[in-house]
């Protein structure tokens, strides 16, 4: 039967002159609306088999295949997440109905659970990444739609003073405290710190590396441990033989806890996050003179644009050229330039 009712919704049930079999909600619980579903799917599925034209897909067959070829990326579990709460606004709509009105309403949606525009742009910068390769990998789609992600502040990058650092690692719990100061000598992102494991170190030259897939840029990051990061390492010896950072001589699934909130506030630091520690870090070295370019190696960062936000801690190279214009030297300059120019009546 083309048309059956289930759970008091109108399901289609076709097979298409290639033999392909069609199942789908209909999506409504008016029957006419349902058998004109039904007839407008049966005459698409007509005019692709006898005049070539391509199947409409549906946004649902995209996000299916974009979670297989994407399931390598970091941020994995996040797409997931986030093409869940699109269900609620794509789930029966094929990739052509998703026009801009639709993506206004998923825009005007989220906005009133007051989030900011980061938040939104992250559902944007997938939906738009899903809707491009359909149109140019696989060809899915004639025309993408445009989607344009909303205007973000320039927030001030977050760090602490050396001072400020130690306040905080005197209130941390040992198993955090090593941690942070692990970040704080290296750089590394959370994730990279909580999976570390001893197969990656080598103490006596003095390095560590994270691998390909355990990189957000997806390439390997060589990690020169100065002083402060082999003290940290060498107390964790013995703890457990398999990671270096454990609470309970168990790997650590968790950085954000009361424990490190407590911390902060014991501290008096605010408006402060794990991930500020990478920050902290970066501002560190370039305060103390290290080249934008070497940052970018040892932060295993893919462009040096995302190095370029610590430029203005440091000015050394500038500095040079600053005192070009140094009004002293100028004044010099100026006399002489004049005592050159004319000469005395004497002199000639």
């Amino acid at each position: 039967m083309s048309l059956y009712k289930r759970k008091g919704t109108w399901w289609i049930d076709f097979a298409t002159p290639n033999g392909q079999r069609v199942r789908r909600s209909a999506g409504t619980r008016n029957r006419r609306q349902a058998q004109e579903f039904h007839d407008q799917l049966k005459n698409e599925a007509w005019r692709i088999a006898n005049l070539g034209e391509k199947p409409k897909r549906l946004w649902q067959e995209a996000a299916v295949r974009w979670l297989k070829e994407t399931s390598h990326k970091t941020t994995h579990r996040q797409d997931v997440s986030i093409l869940r709460w699109l269900d609620t606004f794509l789930r029966e709509l094929t990739l052509d109905q998703i026009t801009r009105d639709v993506i206004d309403e998923i825009v005007v949606t989220k906005q009133a659970d007051q989030v900011s525009n980061v938040t939104v742009n992250r559902i944007l910068a997938l939906l738009r990444a899903i809707l491009r390769r359909a149109e140019h990998e696989w060809e899915w789609l004639e025309r993408a739609p445009k989607v344009r992600l909303l205007p973000e502040p320039k927030r001030r990058i977050r760090w602490l003073t050396h001072e400020q650092a130690e306040r905080l690692l005197a209130e941390l719990p040992r198993h955090l405290k090593a941690m942070a100061r692990f970040s704080l000598a290296t750089g590394l992102r959370q994730g990279n710190v909580k999976d570390l494991r001893w197969s990656q170190v080598d103490l006596e030259r003095k390095i560590a590396w994270i691998h390909p897939d355990q990189a957000k840029a997806r390439r390997a990051i060589a990690v020169p441990l100065n002083d402060d990061a082999m003290t940290v390492l060498m107390a964790q010896q013995g703890r457990n033989e398999d990671f270096v950072f454990t609470y309970g001589k168990r790997p650590i699934n968790q950085v954000n806890t009361k424990a490190w909130r407590f911390a902060l506030q014991r501290a008096g630091i605010e408006d402060f996050r794990w991930h500020d520690l990478r920050h902290t870090w970066a501002s560190w070295h370039v305060q103390n003179g290290t080249p934008l370019h070497v940052l970018q190696e040892l932060g295993g960062w893919e462009t040096v644009d995302m190095v370029r936000r610590y430029a203005h801690f440091s000015a050394e190279h500038t500095a040079h050229y600053a005192e070009r214009i140094n009004f002293a030297q100028l004044a010099n300059k100026d006399a002489h330039v004049t005592n050159t120019s004319h000469p005395n009546v004497g002199d000639v």
